[in-house]
């Protein structure tokens, strides 16, 4: 699809836009969370090493390109050009969580599904998305803390697990993420998982009403998770085969689903989950047409940014969703130069 090289220019010249105002962001969240994105970073570093030119967070992970229309009811909701119902052109990204670049795809961590919509004329649309309905943080601190609690003890090669047991018992916001992948084990295919967008945002219409909204993203192929004794056997590296394979046959397909909010749902706190009573609406199908390995592939460069939205939507103060936007800068702006 022609769709790679104008998106990627875009991407990488708007990430070392992002670089030059981190510092006064990082004076700002300094004060409010005595947590810098550069801080946590160099934690990121610290306890998986660097692969120069790689992603310091999600690093193993799988180009893909697709499509995406809109549900245009949701204009009602949203003046965003994502649900016009035109045919918008997606450059994916699928991967694992952490900074290890050889993690096997049964270990018990988070699946992500980053997505770049080219919008008809020509801005972008972002959404960084997990396999979990919430994140495990609900400030940068706790993230911070956690990558430092799962560092490597020199001595065993192994996170220490007092060390983990302190972090766990100190820090009561990550509990609900890490008892949701304690029960549910790792998808067979990144096509048979879901993706949620974890933040709360905001939809604006044409009449400038605001309505809150959580979105996640349900596989049309069915969610099927590995069995205990797939764990045991399954080789280090099925999922990106699996997903080339499975988009070769046809089409891998999710319905984007959006979750309406209400005013006093939780909007600043990812990992907090609304009450399954809210409405939910269909606002668009995602079809993954084609995966490939991402080095040289049109996603490898881009700085999936969460902020990168359009004009309909908005974010809340969610200060995990407001801290990711210059700690992914930082990154982006390492790798960009082959650190």
């Amino acid at each position: 699809m022609q769709i790679k090289k104008d998106i990627r220019t875009y991407s990488t010249s708007r990430s070392m836009a992002c670089v030059l105002m981190i510092f006064g962001v990082q004076d700002a969240m300094a004060d409010a969370n005595e947590v810098t994105p550069v801080q946590v970073i160099d934690a990121i570093e610290a306890t998986f090493g660097v692969t120069p030119g790689e992603r310091r967070n999600h690093t193993k992970g799988t180009c893909a390109v697709g499509e995406f229309v809109g549900t245009k009811d949701i204009t009602r909701f949203s003046r965003s050009a994502l649900f016009s119902g035109k045919q918008i052109p997606v450059i994916a990204r699928f991967s694992l969580a952490g900074g290890n670049p050889k993690a096997p795809d049964t270990a018990k961590s988070g699946r992500g599904m980053a997505l770049e919509f080219k919008l008809p004329d020509g801005t972008l649309h972002h959404m960084t998305m997990l396999n979990t309905p919430m994140f495990g943080a609900a400030q940068p601190r706790t993230f911070l803390d956690f990558m430092v609690a799962i560092k490597p003890d020199p001595a065993t090669g192994k996170p220490d697990s007092e060390r983990i047991k302190d972090f766990k018992a100190s820090h009561p916001d990550s509990k609900a993420q890490a008892d949701f992948m304690s029960h549910n084990n790792p998808p067979t295919s990144y096509a048979n998982s879901a993706y949620f967008g974890i933040h709360t945002f905001k939809f604006i219409n044409q009449k400038d009403q605001t309505t809150l909204v959580r979105w996640h993203f349900v596989p049309q192929d069915g969610e099927k998770q590995l069995d205990e004794a797939a764990l045991m056997s399954a080789p280090a590296n099925f999922l990106e085969s699996a997903l080339i394979k499975r988009t070769a046959q046809s089409a891998a397909k999710w319905d984007m689903i959006i979750t309406l909010g209400e005013p006093d749902d939780a909007q600043d706190d990812p990992t907090m989950t609304w009450p399954s009573t809210r409405k939910q609406i269909k606002a668009g199908t995602l079809s993954i047409t084609e995966a490939m390995p991402q080095k040289g592939a049109s996603c490898e460069k881009i700085n999936f940014d969460p902020l990168v939205i359009s004009d309909g939507v908005a974010a809340t103060q969610d200060p995990i969703l407001l801290f990711r936007s210059p700690a992914y800068a930082i990154s982006s702006s390492k790798r960009l130069s082959g650190q």
